[in-house]
């Protein structure tokens, strides 16, 4: 699958209902996207391009205990982002999950209204900087005496991963869906990165 649209199953969460299966993280909805401050422009440059991304995040470092597949901190500030979009309903919960629990709201999913065709071909072609910063934050965290920077390391080496081999993928099933606004049908030709 080198798409999936996500926005959906944000906008099917009834405000005050619990996300399934994560109310031991979030009791209730308790957050509208709508009422989210303008981000965009002070978003981290790690996130990886699409709908979710994260800005001026706390640094409570509570994002991977939901959501370990898709958020990971930077190693200046602790600031959580997004290193893989989700693709399923439940990773969206997931991700939800982690943006409600950050109370300065730093969290946005109008990643679809902000990126380009040029901006993603411009993330795509400076990735070798992401990856090289995770390499970096692996090598160092791996062997720190925290705990939750020795778990915060596997998030680095699994970015450096899915760099390496599958989010060119996405990225091209992504660049489709922002020319065309709907998912690519089977054996339609993806745009180059």
């Amino acid at each position: 699958m080198s798409y999936w649209d996500p926005i959906p199953t944000v906008w099917a969460c009834v405000e005050g209902e619990p996300l399934p299966g994560l109310s031991e993280w979030v009791p209730a909805y308790n957050h509208s996207w709508d009422a989210c401050p303008d981000v965009w422009q002070e978003r981290n440059w790690r996130n990886v391009p699409g709908p979710f991304y994260g800005a001026m995040t706390d640094s409570c470092w509570v994002g991977r205990g939901v959501a370990p597949d898709h958020i990971l901190y930077d190693d200046e500030y602790g600031l959580e982002f997004v290193y893989r979009q989700p693709r399923t309903p439940e990773e969206t919960h997931r991700v939800m999950a982690a943006a409600w629990q950050d109370p300065m709201e730093g969290f946005q999913c109008d990643g679809d209204e902000r990126w380009t065709p040029e901006l993603v071909r411009e993330w795509w072609r400076d990735r070798g900087r992401v990856r090289e910063w995770a390499v970096a934050l692996d090598r160092t965290w791996s062997v720190s005496k925290d705990e939750d920077e020795r778990e915060a390391a596997g998030g680095a080496r699994a970015y450096v991963a899915y760099i390496d081999d599958g989010l060119a993928d996405y990225l091209r099933g992504y660049l489709f869906w922002l020319a065309e606004r709907r998912p690519p049908a089977a054996g339609e030709p993806l745009p180059k990165l």
